[in-house]
């Protein structure tokens, strides 16, 4: 009986997401009064043993083919199902982004298993000999699920930024064990081939700071004051659906079920009516500051701080608030 956290990367590098997956393996593994493990796929991903081991898992899976030279769904999704066969896990958690819930409903499918998407919380009272109760968001965010999972192994992912990431050395190194998966052409449908390097920098995702336009910033080149504040606070723009649909900004600068999932210290909302599928990806922000004519706002009633008037005013009279505060 072990918590199996599944690892995800890009070409070796860990992600973020990854972090807060190992570090509620391990809460959960404590609970349980069992072994905490991890599972990395493809060889690419052999360097990270030291550092999953920061986070105490007693043994590293690696899983290695030929094939895994890069993500593929189907092939990752096998993999897992292999190494679940052989090590018998009770509970395998995966991340909470669009590849974890990818690969843990291709493992699930392969080993005809339930899986549950999107958890906040794991029951308190699970030892392993129970199904377990989880707590998991649904409907775009807008509805919280109390469901349980009775399987051999709970198959689940992790809501993103739900689990603050925190380093624990293991009482011992942690061993690693290689298992050398079997694949075919039928998991060889989909590979990432090739890829667009972003420029070095903070990302809408890792962005302690987000300055997001909605409708109410009027058009493409309005959003020119907003790009000065989040210049001035190292920060990134981001944007609503509306402002994509009109074709103001970029897909990739979206906030929301459909694009972005944030995390910032402050996220600045201006014009931005706070429909749910914008709620469900900056509810994550540590800080909301909501700037709109409108004080009935989804957005301003779930804010902590709100500037209730025009943001062509208010957005540049903050600019010129921190200018001034800089050149003291």
């Amino acid at each position: 009986m072990t918590v199996l956290a599944v690892v995800e990367h890009d070409r070796g590098t860990i992600t973020s997401a990854t972090l807060g997956v190992l570090t509620a393996a391990r809460n959960l593994a404590k609970q349980m009064n069992t072994k905490f493990e991890a599972l990395t796929i493809g060889a690419n991903a052999d360097r990270l043993s030291e550092t999953i081991a920061n986070f105490g898992a007693t043994t590293v899976h690696q899983a290695h083919n030929s094939m895994l030279t890069d993500f593929g769904p189907e092939a990752w999704g096998e993999s897992i199902a292999q190494v679940v066969r052989k090590t018998s896990p009770s509970v395998v958690i995966g991340t909470g982004t669009e590849r974890g819930h990818e690969i843990i409903a291709q493992a699930a499918a392969r080993l005809d298993l339930p899986a549950a998407m999107n958890c906040l919380e794991f029951d308190k009272d699970f030892n392993g000999s129970q199904p377990l109760k989880v707590v998991r968001t649904r409907w775009g965010g807008s509805l919280m699920e109390e469901s349980q999972i009775d399987a051999p192994t709970k198959l689940v992912t992790l809501a993103n930024h739900v689990v603050e990431p925190r380093e624990e050395l293991a009482t011992a190194p942690a061993t690693v064990s290689t298992i050398d998966v079997q694949l075919d052409e039928s998991v060889a449908q989909s590979f990432v081939q090739d890829r667009v390097e972003r420029v070095a920098g903070v990302t809408l995702a890792t962005s302690p700071v987000v300055v997001s336009g909605g409708r109410g910033v009027g058009s493409a080149e309005a959003f020119a004051p907003l790009e000065e504040l989040a210049s001035l606070l190292n920060g990134v723009v981001g944007c609503s659906r509306a402002v994509t649909n009109n074709g103001w900004r970029n897909h990739t600068d979206q906030v929301g079920q459909t694009g972005t999932r944030i995390a910032p210290d402050i996220y600045i909302a201006c014009g931005i009516s706070g429909a749910i599928q914008h709620w469900v990806g900056a509810m994550a922000s540590k800080n909301i500051l909501a700037i709109n004519t409108d004080a009935q706002a989804n957005i301003v009633t779930k804010a902590g701080y709100a500037v209730i008037g025009d943001l062509h005013k208010v957005v540049p009279a903050i600019s010129a608030e921190i200018r001034r505060r800089q050149n003291k």
